[in-house]
């Protein structure tokens, strides 16, 4: 009997979507277990690939099995349950098993292969070229660029004679941080007798002697001693070459930084309603019962202060607590929260860490020195262990859901990882999502209900202002006279505004007014975006961009002007207005340095500006007790979309971005302008009457078939010519029709709302249904297809439940 291991191997093909066995060699029996990382020959080239280890067991039959050929770490990545975790997701979002896999790692982790020319005969090399390129080596690097192309005709033949091999290489990115400390060996008084015995003219020992003093037994990296006593590297070996201190490399992690310092805090009493959830949900916990919990609470009810009083119930007992907030730009303010209340046990997970940070990070919660992580939607695969409670802030967000392979929603994974744990779910929002709002109205969750903000402010007084009315008087379709004056209040009143715009740029588009000529991207079926502070049209699809003509390029007519308002436009035009304040805007083209977020919010809680204007990364979690005005500059942006989930989302922003005002002691008021007020969505968001909305979408929903009443499936199939991916995606509504349930539900073949993307036609199908067996392997099977597909240029992704439809 022979040790073996079944590895799924970093090939994401359908062919290869299955653990493979090797053989275990001698060096690593015991080594290898289950969720390492490792190299192992592949193919009929056996070129090294990575792996990871799904299984360790004993066989008989192991005389064709190659072997391991090493391990990247002598640790595990993946605990068990993530691998479980891991093949149950790749079958049910039909992605593949090593896919998912790398997506619950750190970027660092994902395998960078290298080639190289491995020569076998020296003596066969007849060219003197090729001679030369190897010299007195035996291997070379034969990446793009390394080799000239001219010899690869001969490196072909010397390949084919077996001369020269082509191997692969594994490079392992994942890099430790180490940092160079100074030790002090001797005691102060040591230090101080050297010291009186050096010669005079000694001035930079005798300097370096002083600091040694001062600092005692501490050891400090040679960076800071150099700069606090003054001296050199060069003096530092010296002092070390003497016996004085020693010098070694450490092991350092990248921890994020917050531009504001950490503040400790304590927890707060909590009100009746509070106590209540708290109560029940610590019920859950100590019970060590699997459950889920909706806490549904209006904007300022104090859920934050309830996740961090179960996070210390759930520490006290040894376990871990998860928290997942939709998107980086909650995170400062959560992270400070968090960390205000836990301190070093927080580890901080999200996209807009570097690399070395996230991976850092990572490892502090594998090696069991952070109990409690906080993050955005990759941070769901945290490596905790003992998971005593997940938590989901603002569950509605469909940022929670992954748009690209392997797809994914957090939310449905929190709830995996809970079952595993026997852990509890709760899942926060003041605009809970239909579907989890239904799950409670089932008792599949348990509804807990915060009806009242926590401090007993009442929430703030909403006024609905008709843009059709304001332009028929002549007015701004920007601004309307109503917002106007109450941010001249503000400011006068030394108090805040946040104004919502959610498009960014300066302008929708260009038009030129005698032709009609609008600018549109070379390669997507969109406009381009006008973006004045660059002086450059943009595609925010693709990315591609070319400057602002000052004529128009059809017709030759300086007629060529911006259309639409985007944020860029509104911070220009607000400091028109008022050219005394102080504004600051936050989009994703202010935002893109790391740790702009973070600045730009400090920046706003300390009142070093008057107006905050954003798209929608600043309608939720944001608490500033300063900020009594909120404008909506237009409220229909989400309501037009050619979506069924159009009217939820518009009333979740509404509702969520008027939630910023009057949150502490001053009353809050909010200004929604619109071209729709007499739409359901808006009418009751601005009464903040969550249980109508409730009510009467759920209503259209069944009538529709939507979610929640109906299961969906949207196949997105593209290729650089209409006209084929038109014809395949009639073959494959056809195909699908002879293998789905009579009460399965096709709409399509039809082109995407934007038709070419990237140089590539889209066409969408959605498929709804109840429970349909025959649907589900129909799927699968597509799956394979897929990659025969791929030959002839057609691209397919399956999306289930997909949370746009756009």
């Amino acid at each position: 009997m022979m040790q073996v291991a079944e590895i799924v191997v970093d090939v994401p093909t359908m062919q290869t979507n299955r653990p493979w066995t090797y053989l275990i060699p001698k060096s690593l029996i015991n080594i290898l277990v289950p969720g390492m990382r490792v190299v192992v020959p592949f193919g009929n080239s056996n070129r090294q690939i990575q792996g990871f280890v799904v299984t360790v067991h004993e066989s008989t039959e192991t005389a064709q099995l190659k072997p391991v050929i090493s391990v990247i770490e002598l640790n595990p990545v993946l605990t068990p349950e993530l691998i479980q975790l891991g093949n149950e997701l790749a079958n049910r979002n039909f992605v593949f098993m090593v896919s998912m896999y790398q997506a619950m790692l750190p970027n660092v982790m994902r395998a960078k292969y290298s080639k190289q020319l491995r020569l076998n005969q020296p003596d066969a090399l007849k060219q003197p070229e090729v001679q030369a390129m190897f010299a007195d080596r035996d291997l070379v690097d034969f990446n793009a660029g390394d080799v000239d192309m001219a010899l690869l005709p001969a490196l072909k033949a010397y390949q084919q004679q077996g001369v020269l091999d082509v191997v692969y290489q594994v490079d392992n990115r994942a890099k430790v941080k180490l940092v160079r400390m100074i030790t002090p060996l001797l005691s102060t008084n040591e230090y101080d007798q050297l010291r009186h015995a050096l010669r005079a003219t000694a001035k930079k020992q005798a300097r370096l002697l002083t600091y040694l003093m001062k600092l005692g037994s501490n050891p400090q990296s040679t960076t800071q001693f150099e700069k606090q006593a003054g001296v050199t590297a060069n003096d530092i070996k010296v002092a070390a070459q003497k016996g004085w201190v020693e010098i070694e490399e450490v092991e350092a992690y990248r921890i994020p930084k917050l531009v504001e310092p950490i503040k400790q805090t304590t927890p707060l009493t909590l009100n009746s309603e509070q106590q209540d959830a708290y109560d029940q949900i610590v019920a859950a916990v100590n019970g060590q019962t699997n459950h889920v919990f909706l806490l549904e609470g209006v904007t300022g009810s104090g859920k934050t202060e309830i996740y961090l009083q179960v996070i210390a119930q759930v520490l006290s007992q040894n376990r871990t607590a998860l928290m997942l907030v939709p998107e980086i730009t909650l995170t400062p303010q959560m992270v400070h929260r968090v960390k205000g209340r836990f301190g070093s046990m927080v580890a901080v997970m999200h996209s807009g860490l570097s690399d070395g940070e996230r991976y850092d990070e990572w490892r502090r919660v594998k090696r069991h020195e952070a109990q409690v992580v906080i993050g955005a939607r990759s941070a769901v695969f945290a490596p905790l262990d003992n998971i005593g409670i997940i938590i989901v802030d603002e569950e509605h967000e469909s940022s929670y859901k992954q748009e690209e392979n392997p797809r994914y929603h957090a939310r449905d994974v929190a709830i995996l990882r809970a079952k595993y744990h026997n852990a509890v779910v709760v899942l926060g929002s003041a605009t809970p999502s239909l579907e989890s709002r239904a799950r409670a109205q089932r008792n599949r969750y348990t509804l807990l209900r915060l009806t009242h903000r926590a401090l007993a402010n009442p929430l703030p007084t909403s006024e609905v202002v008709d843009m059709r009315d304001v332009i028929k008087q002549g007015g701004d379709d920007i601004f309307s006279d109503q917002l106007l004056k109450k941010i001249g209040d503000r400011i006068d009143r030394n108090e805040q505004s946040v104004l919502m715009l959610n498009r960014r740029g300066y302008a929708n588009f260009l038009m030129c007014r005698q032709c009609g000529f609008v600018p549109m991207c070379p390669n997507c079926d969109l406009a381009m975006t006008v973006h004045q502070d660059t002086k450059r049209l943009e595609c925010h699809i693709c990315g591609a961009n070319q400057p602002i003509p000052n004529e128009c390029p059809m017709c030759g007519s300086d007629r060529i002007r911006p259309y639409g308002t985007g944020t860029q436009k509104v911070e220009e035009q607000l400091q028109i207005r008022f050219p005394n304040a102080r504004i600051i805007r936050m989009d994703v083209d202010t935002t893109r340095k790391k740790g702009a977020t973070d600045r730009l919010l400090t920046q706003f809680g300390q009142k070093k500006a008057d107006i905050l204007v954003g798209t929608q990364m600043i309608a939720k979690g944001l608490d500033f007790p300063d900020v009594t005005l909120v404008g909506i500059l237009n409220a229909d942006t989400t309501l037009n979309l050619p979506d069924f989930r159009a009217s939820e989302r518009t009333f979740q922003l509404i509702t969520q971005v008027s939630g910023r005002a009057g949150r502490a002691d001053k009353k809050g008021e909010v200004v929604i302008q619109t071209y729709n007020p007499q739409h359901y969505a808006i009418a009751l968001a601005k009464q903040q009457d969550y249980e109508r909305f409730f009510s009467k979408e759920m209503q259209i929903r069944h009538t529709w078939r939507y979610a929640p009443y109906y299961y969906s499936v949207q196949i997105k199939i593209s290729h650089q010519f209409e006209n084929q991916v038109a014809k395949a995606a009639y073959q494959l509504v056809e195909w699908l029709r002879n293998k789905i349930a009579d009460d399965t539900i096709i709409f399509g073949p039809a082109p995407t709302t934007v038709r070419r993307m990237k140089n590539r036609y889209y066409y969408q199908i959605l498929i709804k249904f109840k429970h349909d067996t025959g649907l589900e392997k129909a799927l699968t099977e597509l799956m394979a297809d897929a990659q025969n597909l791929s030959k002839d240029g057609i691209q397919l992704a399956i999306d289930r439940e997909p949370v746009s439809l756009i």
